[in-house]
């Protein structure tokens, strides 16, 4: 098997399954968005996810996104940055990426609108939530009590567009109940801020408790792509 038949079967084992989630929660077919994750794999493999039908990908490193979207000009992808980001990536960020996941802090809000406004672009936004208990920064996040505040910051950002909301499941934890927590974070942020539906939750692993919790994108990568390289 070649790596384009390798990547065909994937996908359609994941949409199958996302498929299968739809209906499992009562939502509608179609209504929850795929986004491949292809940190360390080479330009070639977005090359054929694209000439697939994907049309949303992520990164996690400024270093590597940036010259694989370089390389993947004018295929129509919508580039996602989910990785934590330091405030002087912020600039290098804000000029490819149309949807950056991981934002926890205001201090990266401002970094972020002012390097969106240096390139003369509006870039998407999502609030990263730490639904762990007891908090655990290591793998980034805004606390919930904390994320009122932040998100006001974001509304208020000139070339950002607040979006949403996105998270991971923390450890040692069953995921249906840290999505169902996200669920309730996302409704009442809705009740201020009533544009940001977006709710990025799930991935290879655990994508079906996502879909019940309400994600409307999907975060996946070893299910399609296979066990990551150690060196791309």
């Amino acid at each position: 098997m070649d790596r384009r038949d390798e990547l065909v079967a994937n996908l359609a084992d994941v949409r199958t399954r996302i498929a299968a989630a739809e209906h499992a929660a009562g939502r509608a077919s179609g209504s929850v968005q795929l986004v491949v994750v292809t940190k360390t794999w080479p330009a070639s493999d977005v090359m054929l996810l694209a000439d697939l039908g994907i049309t949303e990908v992520a990164e996690n490193r400024d270093q590597e996104a940036r010259p694989k979207w370089e390389a993947c000009a004018g295929l129509g992808l919508r580039w996602h940055f989910v990785g934590q980001l330091q405030r002087n990536k912020a600039r290098s960020v804000t000029s490819y990426a149309d949807v950056i996941e991981s934002v926890d802090r205001p201090e990266l809000v401002a970094a972020l609108d002012r390097g969106a406004e240096e390139a003369g672009r509006v870039v998407e936004v999502l609030l990263q939530v730490d639904l762990a208990d007891p908090p655990q920064p290591h793998r980034g996040g805004v606390i919930p009590v904390s994320l009122p505040a932040l998100a006001e910051v974001a509304a208020q950002a000139s070339s950002l567009r607040l979006g949403g909301l996105m998270a991971v499941a923390p450890l040692g934890e069953p995921p249906e109940a840290a999505f169902a927590r996200l669920a309730r974070v996302a409704e009442d942020l809705r009740v201020k801020h009533p544009e940001a539906v977006v709710l990025s939750a799930g991935m290879s692993t655990d994508l079906e408790a996502a879909v019940l919790a309400g994600a409307t994108h999907v975060r996946v990568g070893t299910a399609v792509l296979g066990g990551r390289p150690a060196l791309r």
